[in-house]
């Protein structure tokens, strides 16, 4: 009867740590530049998850900018499998913006957050900023003492997305067994100034659901308690 159990709980313990997501980080290589010979510098975490959507959070690591060619403005990346069903669509990311005036001044900004097109090609996915919200690209951190007229007091670029931004996709097929094998970050208030990614930590996965941590301690300490309970009455 014991052995029964202990055999019943196992395997709930190991269905329970089936995947609900997978993770992968991607960061632009040391020392890069954009287009111009402006250094850029950005990461990307990206959770593919067992519910149909894919998670992506961008950073603008560059510090103290010079110039709009430095802001993040668009990411792609490529899945191990083609989405069930094309994009084509928009993507309102969470994120908070701010303004930098022409004396250099930041203020945070009560508008709302414009939405990024998102689209695919093939197994591609593709979101920018620059169709439908040219003026809330990824700014990195201040201070902007740097910053030229591109950036301060430029009403057509600002407000900025404060540093990050983060999205929630669904994408048609995708599980946490889906994989993002590359990726590349798009830079500017133009189109064109684009620095591939390179993986800056190995993948996670699988990673268990919070409630089936739970589930699998619960699971194990029936089981000694199923043993306690057996070696006393012996």
């Amino acid at each position: 009867m014991l052995k029964s159990s202990v055999i019943i709980l196992i395997l709930i313990a190991s269905a329970a740590l089936s995947a609900n997501a997978s993770i992968i980080s991607f960061n632009t290589p040391g020392g890069a530049t954009n287009s111009v010979g402006y250094a850029v510098d950005a990461s990307a975490t990206l959770a593919t998850n067992n519910n149909g959507t894919i998670t992506v959070t961008l950073n603008n690591l560059e510090a103290n900018p010079h110039d709009a060619t430095q802001v993040l403005s668009g990411f792609f990346f490529s899945l191990s499998s083609v989405p069930t069903t094309a994009l084509n669509t928009t993507s309102t990311p969470s994120g908070s913006l701010i303004g930098i005036s022409d004396t250099l001044v930041v203020t945070t900004d009560p508008g709302p957050v414009a939405s990024w097109t998102l689209t695919s090609s093939g197994a591609t996915i593709h979101l920018d900023s620059l169709p439908s919200a040219a003026d809330q690209t990824i700014i990195g951190p201040g201070p902007y003492t740097n910053a030229n007229g591109s950036i301060a007091g430029n009403n057509g670029h600002n407000p900025f997305l404060n540093g990050t931004a983060t999205f929630t996709l669904t994408v048609g097929g995708v599980t946490a067994d889906t994989i993002v094998t590359d990726s590349a970050f798009a830079f500017s208030t133009h189109e064109g100034h684009v620095v591939s990614g390179v993986v800056s930590a190995d993948p996670i996965s699988p990673v268990p659901e919070p409630g089936t941590v739970f589930l699998t301690f619960a699971g194990i300490g029936l089981v000694g308690l199923s043993m306690f309970r057996a070696r006393k009455q012996s």
